[in-house]
């Protein structure tokens, strides 16, 4: 008995180990994949960069690219850091890639609201799933809708971002950092060789961006996240505060707000937790999905981490306007339960809000700002 625990004590430290190795390694593609798409965006050439910055100089604008690329590639993570990595390049100015960031956090809520489209065929369930769903997407439109005019006439994100990297920047040429954008130079350098054209090597590393992410969200959310669901449900979802910190530091070991936000829409659904639980919960995964830009901004510039800082503020920002008082906490929770109630009514109104917001809006107004 006394050697089948020590096996048994043995068997968990190893899988321990394995878990943690892994994760070190998914982590380490990651800021490789950063790494790769920068150098890729830094061979692109004068033309290309001319043609990034003539779309995104218009904040408006670049408010919709960031919301359309967010949206048809589902991850704001993937979309926030290839902005970090054109702001490394020196492709894109701080200025015109904060609105990019903010449309990205704007794009990401689509996730959630396809997800609730899967209890359309259960009344009472889908009602509670799309307003759960669109508890998302009100707080950060809402949110956007506050801090964009702010930062367009006071610059309230990007200076207080400037501040705190002058204050927390570190030396960006570390033994490391130096050998980890060699290493990424050595293979940009053999890709273009190999396929003699920068955009097929943009591509590859975007590619592998975007798995790295998928993958980390993927191992975390099955090793770590899953298998203590109920308790979970039961302890963090009784006080505002707790749901806040569950959604926060679920979603930055996932590293993915869309992930987690659509792990709370089939909660709402089931009548687990109310809608009215689930929105502290929304507003800590919209701060723990900025650790993804910090990582990111890794070993990069400056300016890399300005934008990195500029994604935390403007879901931090968001946070403090409606966390700490009720009265505008009910604010989103109402326009959610009040478009459920509207959707429910009419099918067509939730469809119609998705290709609107998410596509036809956005393709519009970036095809004819051209």
């Amino acid at each position: 008995m006394f050697k089948s625990s020590n096996i048994t004590d043995r068997s968990s430290s190893v899988q321990l180990i394995g878990k943690l190795l892994m994760t070190a390694f998914i982590l380490a593609f990651f800021v490789f994949s950063v790494e790769l798409t920068t150098d890729a965006f830094e061979h692109l050439g004068k033309g290309t960069a001319q043609t990034i910055l003539s779309v995104a100089s218009n904040p408006f604008v670049g408010l919709f690219v960031g919301l359309l690329i967010t949206a048809l590639i589902q991850s704001s993570s993937t979309c926030t850091s290839m902005v970090i990595a054109l702001v490394a390049a020196n492709t894109l100015s701080v200025k015109d890639a904060i609105p990019i960031v903010m449309g990205a956090n704007v794009g990401t809520t689509l996730t959630s609201t396809i997800v609730a489209l899967g209890f359309l065929s259960e009344k009472k369930s889908f009602r509670k799933a799309i307003s759960a769903a669109m508890l998302h997407d009100a707080f950060n439109i809402l949110s956007v809708m506050i801090l964009f005019p702010l930062e367009l006439r006071y610059g309230i994100l990007s200076n207080s971002a400037e501040w705190l990297a002058g204050m927390f920047s570190i030396n960006k040429t570390t033994a490391i950092g130096a050998e980890t954008h060699q290493s990424a130079s050595d293979l940009t350098y053999y890709l273009r060789k190999w396929t003699g054209n920068e955009w097929i090597v943009l591509a590859i590393s975007s590619i592998m961006l975007f798995s790295s992410i998928k993958l980390f969200s993927s191992f975390i959310y099955k090793k770590l996240i899953s298998t203590p669901r109920i308790l979970m449900q039961n302890l963090f979802f009784s006080s505002p505060w707790g749901s806040f910190a569950f959604g926060g530091a679920l979603t930055g070991m996932v590293q993915s707000s869309s992930i987690t936000t659509s792990f709370v829409v089939p909660l709402a659904a089931t009548g687990k937790v109310s809608v009215k639980q689930t929105f502290p919960f929304v507003m800590g995964a919209n701060v723990g999905t900025t650790i993804t830009g910090f990582i990111a901004a890794y070993s990069q510039s400056e300016a890399a981490l300005i934008i990195a800082i500029v994604h935390f503020l403007l879901n931090a920002s968001g946070t403090l306007i409606f966390m700490p008082f009720p009265p505008l906490r009910q604010i989103p929770v109402r326009i959610a339960k009040n478009f459920g109630r509207l959707t429910l009514k009419n099918r067509l109104y939730g469809f119609a809000y998705i290709i609107l917001t998410f596509f036809l809006i956005p393709f519009f107004l970036i095809y004819f700002s051209k």
